[in-house]
């Protein structure tokens, strides 16, 4: 009950601030709270000429960091606001007051027990950027190298904790008052904005990212990634080498420098395509700021507290959708999505590949250097709410970081499709993954990873058996008899191991003829 109080009279003030934008269409929808809702309503009476996704921005702008970072995930997912709405929120940054220097200086002399001046010559008071987690300073360290140090706000976590438990609150109403919701995942998708702040609130977290990104591409020309200061960084510290370029957005400055734009767009696919299909782990937050190019015409990158995973299903079903479509098999698309469980197996696939048609004849016609795979895909995600898809959280943010890069693309060279760049290296991706042979190959892996855990599965199957001869465990009298069948139950893995085994063998010799 006190609990509820509280979440009350926080959502209150929340309701109020959103009132006086005129975003309140957010808590109507959810229809969570009527009475809070109407009151901040009549206390407010505001209307605002503005867009509905600028007055939200606008009010999480207010509303301080967690809001801040609230909107910015919500940007990802058009599914949940909409795509007007997530366009808008889109342009959410971190542009906050910094906090003051000498508590800067506080937090890293606490951290490592330590004065300033044993670990850094020359310290900036003046900080560079201030962010709603963090802010960054200039420094040089005892040794003479230039870094930058990244130190989070002070109180932050306590902040995030009590606004988590206000989401975690309104999450779990909505899925209970709105079936609808359900398929959207409320109380899942907070728990993994939870996890996100989680990690961007420990900083050796954001330098373990960018030390195993730094090692994923350490050989692709023309991507640089900074080295971090182990030494220098800790919970609430992260020192990083001090990247020296000019901004992706300042085009003018890269043709005053010379810089080969071209090519920086191809760098820039080669990148992204390498990150998100060989490695499986790609930087998912390349808005320009976050982009440098160096003298060599090399593109640096900084900031790695929002990061994506994509696991090999989810590579798969992307490479082989997008193959599909840009070959017009919308048939193919649609039979994808419900072998893959995204889409249930009742609706139709026939209408289902009628609407892909839809939305991506429109796109595919168009100019080369004008078509835009993400828009394709937000489209397609879109489409797929109606035939029942459940939300893939992992590919709604590649959809979204597939935006910013085509905007940094077209920023550069609107000429230039970034894809098509890349279409070498998708070509020798899908034969090397979506052929016959590559899956058989794929098959055999499988098999053999089945087989070294086969003796482990019949260890604990007889270790059960044996528990309940000797009366362990309580079991059904049908159960028991088919258990002490164990021994035929055997000969039969084991047949079937020989069989998988020379299976396996099989594809092995054809593979190496």
């Amino acid at each position: 009950m006190f609990t509820s109080v509280k979440h009350s009279y926080r959502l209150f003030r929340i309701g109020l601030t959103l009132a006086r934008h005129d975003a309140l269409f957010g808590l109507e929808a959810l229809d969570i709270s009527p009475v809070i809702t109407n009151m901040c309503k009549w206390l407010a009476r505001q209307n605002v000429d503005a867009r509905p996704g600028r007055r939200l921005t606008l009010a999480f702008e207010e509303l301080g960091p967690t809001f801040i970072k609230l909107g910015q995930a919500l940007s990802t997912r058009p599914d949940l606001v909409g795509e007007d709405i997530a366009r808008d929120l889109a342009d959410l940054r971190d542009n906050l007051p910094p906090f003051d220097s000498k508590i800067a200086r506080a937090i890293v002399e606490a951290e490592f027990e330590c004065k300033l001046t044993d670990l850094f010559s020359h310290f900036d008071d003046k900080p560079i950027a201030a962010a709603s987690i963090a802010q960054v300073h200039y420094a040089t360290t005892t040794a003479g190298r230039e870094v930058a140090v990244k130190i989070l706000r002070p109180d932050i976590e306590a902040a995030f904790a009590r606004d988590m438990k206000l989401l975690y609150w309104l999450a779990e109403i909505a899925q209970r008052r709105m079936p609808s919701w359900r398929r959207l995942k409320p109380v899942e998708s907070v728990k993994i904005f939870a996890d996100s702040l989680r990690f961007e609130l420990d900083l050796r977290y954001e330098a373990a990212a960018c030390a195993e990104l730094k090692e994923n591409t350490a050989n692709d020309k023309g991507f640089y990634v900074p080295e971090i200061d182990w030494q220098r960084t800790s919970h609430r510290v992260l020192t990083s080498e001090r990247i020296k370029g000019i901004s992706v957005g300042d085009v003018a400055a890269l043709k005053a420098a010379n810089i080969d734009l071209a090519k920086l767009v191809e760098y820039a696919s080669q990148a992204f395509f390498n990150q998100v299909f060989r490695d499986g782990f790609f930087h998912a937050d390349l808005h320009p700021g976050n982009l440098f190019v160096l003298p060599d015409n090399t593109l640096a990158v900084v900031d790695f507290g929002i990061m994506g995973r994509i696991d090999r299903e989810s590579q798969l079903y992307l490479a082989e959708i997008l193959w599909a479509f840009l070959q017009g098999d919308y048939l193919k698309v649609a039979q994808r999505h419900i072998d893959a469980g995204y889409v249930p197996k009742h609706q139709s696939v026939e209408l289902f590949a009628q609407a892909c048609r839809a939305i991506a004849q429109p796109i595919l016609d168009k100019p080369l250097h004008e078509i835009s795979v993400a828009k394709l895909l937000g489209q397609l995600f879109q489409v797929a709410d109606t035939f029942e898809m459940e939300t893939q959280p992992q590919l709604l943010l590649l959809q979204k970081t597939m935006m910013l890069a085509e905007g940094v693309g077209r920023s550069l060279n609107p000429q230039v499709n970034m894809w098509k760049m890349a279409e070498p290296m998708i070509a020798d991706w899908a034969r090397a993954h979506l052929s016959p042979q590559a899956r058989v190959k794929a098959a055999a892996s499988d098999t053999f990873e089945a087989l070294q855990r086969l003796p482990t599965l019949l260890k604990q199957a007889e270790a059960i058996v044996s528990r309940v001869h000797d009366g362990g465990i309580s079991l059904h009298p049908d159960t028991v008899a088919l258990m002490r069948s164990n021994r035929r139950v055997n000969r039969m893995w084991l047949t079937f191991a020989w069989c998988a085994l020379g299976l396996a063998a099989a594809v092995v010799a054809l593979e190496w003829l």
